[in-house]
């Protein structure tokens, strides 16, 4: 085993040619964790913020960035291996350090990779998937028949909570800003998708169901906000993980009340690792039997090398892909 990893980091805050290539000693697992040989790592948006100094790592984490890998156990920590012996490939949310030849897992966040999947394709699992299942369907109580609607339906999270709420029985909508875009969405199981470009997702949420749209997944903010407001239906949950327009608005709370909406949010990597446990336990025993059906897979729409993260952020922050980036070490 090598005594230093390579890693990404981002020493001063900036654009993308602030990541850094540096090389780091080797990591050495703790009690519960596990060192994995990095196959992959996926890129995502808090990549980008962190990397521009926005979001900081949480205490005790990495500096280094990525949040989501797939790989296979190195090594073990002290009361480690129960569920990952040595060699076993798996895939796992990290709190950072996944751009990485190699990272440490605590194993009760880390997840076997499933049936069908490669284990590259695996890294794109983690971070969506969890971020999908925790805010769709625990938070938010998606359920078999209602309307869903998600905005940025070509992104990583659009993509992942498309085929997950048709697999588990909801009418999906989406957003999109281009045809091509809406194309791919509703090959993924979209019953109807909106180009936010040239349509208006109100409009169209109305006139396609009885009341609105139950659940409404958002990562856009700003604008949106008092928009999906009047796009929901009565006793609606709106439930906000990301503002692309930022998280201020003006908002009318008379339709809140009269509508009696939710309006909920959350984040993932500053939860406890017993939660994010909780998250992976659920998903492996709701998710995976649909991932192993071909149901659902993660959408990989391009791969770099570790040391171009540069160039894969730059394809992120572009938003012409429609699914994931990964990084290959």
């Amino acid at each position: 085993m090598p005594q230093s990893i390579t890693a990404i980091t981002a020493p001063i805050p900036g654009g993308p040619d602030a990541l850094k290539r540096v090389e780091l000693p080797m990591p050495v697992p703790g009690p519960g964790e596990l060192l994995v040989k990095v196959a992959a790592a996926g890129v995502n948006r808090p990549d980008a913020l962190q990397r521009q100094g926005g979001y900081p790592p949480p205490p005790g984490a990495p500096a280094t960035l990525g949040l989501e890998i797939s790989g296979t156990v190195a090594a073990l920590g002290e009361g480690a291996g129960a569920r990952f012996g040595l060699g076993a490939a798996l895939c796992a949310l990290v709190p950072g350090g996944g751009y990485a030849t190699y990272a440490l897992v605590n194993e009760a966040n880390a997840m076997p990779v499933p049936q069908g999947v490669s284990l590259e394709d695996a890294a794109g699992i983690p971070e969506t998937f969890m971020t999908v299942w925790t805010n769709v369907f625990e938070r938010a109580g998606l359920k078999p028949g209602e309307v869903f609607l998600v905005h940025g339906g070509s992104s990583g999270i659009g993509t992942t909570a498309i085929m997950m709420a048709k697999a588990l029985g909801a009418r999906v909508f989406a957003t999109a800003g281009s045809d091509e875009k809406c194309n791919a969405c509703k090959a993924l199981g979209a019953e109807v998708v909106i180009n936010y470009r040239t349509q208006d997702f109100v409009e169209i949420i109305k006139a396609e169901t009885k009341g609105g749209a139950d659940v409404i997944l958002d990562m856009v903010g700003g604008s949106y906000i008092p928009r999906n407001i009047a796009a929901a239906a009565r006793d609606g949950r709106i439930v906000s993980i990301a503002f692309l327009e930022g998280s201020k608005a003006e908002v009318d709370f008379m339709p809140i009340m009269l509508k009696r909406l939710t309006l909920t949010g959350s984040t993932l990597r500053i939860r406890p690792v017993a939660e994010k446990a909780a998250i992976c336990r659920a998903l492996e025993a709701q998710i995976w039997p649909h991932i192993e059906k071909g149901n659902i897979r993660p959408q990989i729409f391009a791969r770099f090398a570790l040391e171009k993260a540069a160039d894969a952020h730059r394809l992120l922050e572009s938003s012409t892909h429609i699914g994931k980036i990964l990084l290959i070490p």
